[in-house]
């Protein structure tokens, strides 16, 4: 490996919040499939705190709705101001807004706190076909669009608000979804989904340069499942959570149609209802046992250790025929990186939740800073080694450094393990291969590899093993992902590091 194919730091940066906070303003479904409920579902989901101003209380189920009540507009009113009176809102997702009275309000609010990102969703008509929207606030619905950063509407809902017939085609879809972003001023996103085929295209629609391009289409295979209730709220209110972290309604929208796409394809596990059942959220969200996460992490560290095992720096440390120049190396690198180690082990503490893991952090940094004391008293102090911080190590020490600017305690954990873990699995072999050849005298490296036998670096390997497991416990799918990443690049690292003394040295 060549430290080129490493990058020197990890990136974990957003443009937006980290945890969006999201304000619907929609009907109510005491189903739980739409409307409100499906909206904080969905925002949860991708990570967003979710907020909610009811527009209107139906009676619905999986059936149909039987029932709608529009609660007094003023009382609207005074659910918007409490919450943006209070609470910095990042994005608002729209959807049934019920009658012409409600609409005039919400315009108003909008004119008045103008938020960053607002997504609306058209409730017209619910899939079962029942109309949400009385006829005469359509006029009024009309007159809101254009407050809208993104438009949802499903091709019914596209169809009206044009005063057309829907559209038969993803051809003729695409074009009237151009007609109303150019009337409006802002995106359409024109979704195929009433559309008969395989594929079910989304598409994002802006005629005033906002987009890369006027339409980029984002395909995607058509779902079969009668369980598709809530399918336009959830999507919306993702998008809107989403748009709020990225900026970018491509980036966005790539984010999201393949979480709906499982979301209709987990939906039959629910068994919720007898009839259009809801599509399933929380799908990519796995409650984690005590030990899960460790054990995929070990799969992830697994062919690094093959790798280690494989090197000539390794087996040369065994057999005693090192050359001295390329194990002096190794040593001066390990007390610098040792000197980078402890600041990132005293951030962890700085950031851990408990105060049992604040005191193990704290210990480790100060260890670390014995440790690399110890090796220039006992180890450098008699032998020749550059001082120079070389590719590897400082590659490996930013990559530390950027894992721990992230702010996340877990993300930085996961980077933080494979010191441990990796360090103890070859220490372990190495001493073992050490007392099978009978601890021979004369080994130039046997005080070394004595060292690797130390039972409280092996129980301090566990602790931090457990405290990583249970930080991705408590972590967000997100943030998981980002420890396995930021787990298999410090892996990659330390494979590199015990190659380093290879390539200063010139060993084959």
């Amino acid at each position: 490996m060549t430290v080129s194919s490493y990058p020197p730091v990890y990136p974990l940066a957003v443009s937006g919040p980290e945890t969006p906070r999201v304000l619907s303003i929609a009907g109510s479904d005491p189903s739980g499939g739409a409307g409100i409920q499906a909206d904080l579902k969905s925002i949860a989901a991708h990570g967003g705190y979710g907020m909610a101003a009811i527009t209107a209380l139906t009676a619905q189920n999986t059936l149909g709705v039987s029932a709608v009540h529009v609660p007094p507009v003023d009382f609207l009113r005074r659910q918007l101001e409490a919450i943006s009176t209070d609470i910095a809102i990042d994005a608002v997702k729209i959807g049934m807004l019920g009658d012409a009275a409600v609409i005039d309000e919400v315009r108003s609010w909008l004119e008045e706190v103008r938020p960053a990102v607002v997504v609306l969703d058209p409730v017209m008509v619910a899939t079962s076909g029942d109309r949400l929207l009385r006829a005469s606030a359509e006029t009024a619905l009309r007159a809101l669009l254009p407050l809208a950063d993104l438009i949802t509407p499903n091709l019914p809902e596209l169809a009206m608000l044009l005063g057309e017939p829907e559209a038969v085609d993803w051809a003729s879809a695409l074009n009237q979804g151009k007609r109303l972003a150019a009337e409006c001023g802002n995106t359409v996103l024109v979704k195929g989904g009433h559309l008969a085929g395989a594929e079910c295209p989304d598409a994002l629609v802006n005629t005033s340069g906002l987009l890369r391009q006027d339409v980029i289409e984002v395909f995607g295979p058509r779902v079969e499942t009668k369980n598709s209730h809530g399918t336009g709220c959830s999507l919306s209110s993702a998008l809107a959570t989403v748009q709020a972290r990225t900026g970018d309604w491509e980036s966005s929208l790539r984010e999201v149609k393949p979480w709906l796409l499982k979301a209709l394809l987990h939906s039959d596990s629910l068994d919720v209802g007898r009839g259009s059942g809801p599509v399933h959220h929380f799908h990519h969200q796995k409650v984690l046992r005590p030990g899960d996460f460790a054990a995929a992490l070990w799969k992830e560290a697994t062919p690094e250790l093959e790798a280690i095992y494989k090197l000539s720096f390794i087996d040369g440390l065994k057999t005693g025929d090192l050359p001295e120049d390329a194990f002096n190396y190794y040593l001066a690198q390990d007390a610098i990186y040792l000197n980078g180690y402890s600041r990132v082990l005293a951030r962890a503490g700085a950031l851990a939740p408990t105060e049992k893991e604040q005191l193990f952090w704290a210990k480790a940094s100060q260890q670390c800073l014995e440790v690399e004391s110890e090796l220039h008293r006992n180890w450098l102090s008699t032998r020749e080694a550059s001082s120079v911080t070389g590719p590897v190590t400082k590659s490996y020490v930013d990559h530390l450094l950027a894992s721990s600017a992230t702010g996340s305690y877990a993300v930085l954990l996961a980077a933080i393990l494979p010191c441990y873990w990796l360090y103890a699995e070859v220490g372990q072999q190495l001493h073992g291969a050490f007392l099978e050849a009978g601890a021979p005298a004369g080994h130039p490296y046997a005080d070394w590899l004595r060292t690797y036998a130390d039972e409280d670096f092996a129980a301090a390997t566990r602790n931090a093993i457990n405290f990583t497991d249970g930080a991705a416990a408590a972590a967000s799918v997100a943030e998981r992902a980002a420890m396995v990443e930021a787990f298999r690049w410090s892996c990659r690292y330390e494979t590199a590091f015990f190659d380093a003394p290879r390539l200063f040295a010139g060993l084959s």
